[in-house]
């Protein structure tokens, strides 16, 4: 077993001298696999405290109290009890996000779940069940794979939580919401997403922790989470790998 581990050690280092790791999303050397370099992370919008308690929106600081929220979710109520995000939606953030959702770049999913993880930390309640928005299965065998799935395992590992990554079915074909306002998002989405009545057995008076790539006005999340509090969650919170937010 040593010796195995030993070749298996000196094939990386020999593959890595033809092939050393470069960064997430430029062509910069990195000291690791999946990485970003100096530049790369200084421009990328990581969103730090204080942050919005029902999105995870950046605050200011001068304003920000416990559990205070931003302007959207002032106007929009939330189905549920409180949201974190890891990044911004613009930038680096938005090329991130783009890249493992359109790019075929499943190398963003674990860096990108590790730093929700560390985001959604004070989400975790005892006996959270971690489940991801559902694509349709046309959209599904399209792109090949689901990028919230890929995020909700990378994140449950990280917390040690359960993960169930077909707790919800998409019985709709919704078509692609970008540059629908936000009551039309919210009428698209409007009954699209259900129960899997295989899995409702996994939400009954459980915590759920809900995944998704991205959160524009929250009409996903937000039907995602009633499906689950209608087969008897104790409670919904959502975590997703980028928040797009208002320019300052």
């Amino acid at each position: 077993m040593r010796a195995v581990q030993i070749l298996q050690t000196g094939g990386l280092a020999a593959l890595r001298l033809i092939y050393p790791p470069t960064c997430l999303t430029c062509d910069a050397l990195v000291a690791e696999e999946q990485g970003l370099c100096g530049t790369c992370w200084r421009d990328t919008p990581f969103v730090g405290a204080p942050a919005c308690h029902g999105c995870g929106a950046p605050l200011m600081a001068d304003h920000a109290v416990a559990e205070e929220l931003c302007d959207d979710c002032l106007v929009i109520e939330r189905p549920w009890v409180a949201g974190r995000t890891a990044l911004i939606y613009r930038g680096t953030g938005r090329k991130l996000v783009l890249g493992l959702k359109h790019g075929d770049r499943l190398d963003i999913a674990r860096p990108a779940a590790r730093w929700m993880a560390q985001a959604g930390r004070e989400l975790v309640r005892p006996g959270m069940v971690v489940t991801a928005v559902p694509l349709h299965w046309r959209r599904r065998i399209k792109r090949r794979y689901n990028q919230s799935v890929l995020l909700g395992r990378g994140v449950a590992r990280g917390l040690g939580l359960t993960f169930c990554p077909d707790l919800l079915l998409r019985r709709v074909a919704t078509p692609v919401l970008d540059g629908k306002g936000r009551e039309a998002r919210f009428a698209v989405m409007s009954d699209a997403l259900t129960i899997n009545p295989r899995r409702a057995a996994m939400a009954q008076g459980r915590p759920v922790l809900l995944i998704d790539d991205v959160m524009t006005s929250g009409a996903t999340l937000s039907a995602a989470t009633e499906a689950v509090l209608r087969a008897g969650a104790a409670e919904v919170s959502v975590l997703t790998l980028a928040r797009a937010v208002k320019a300052p």
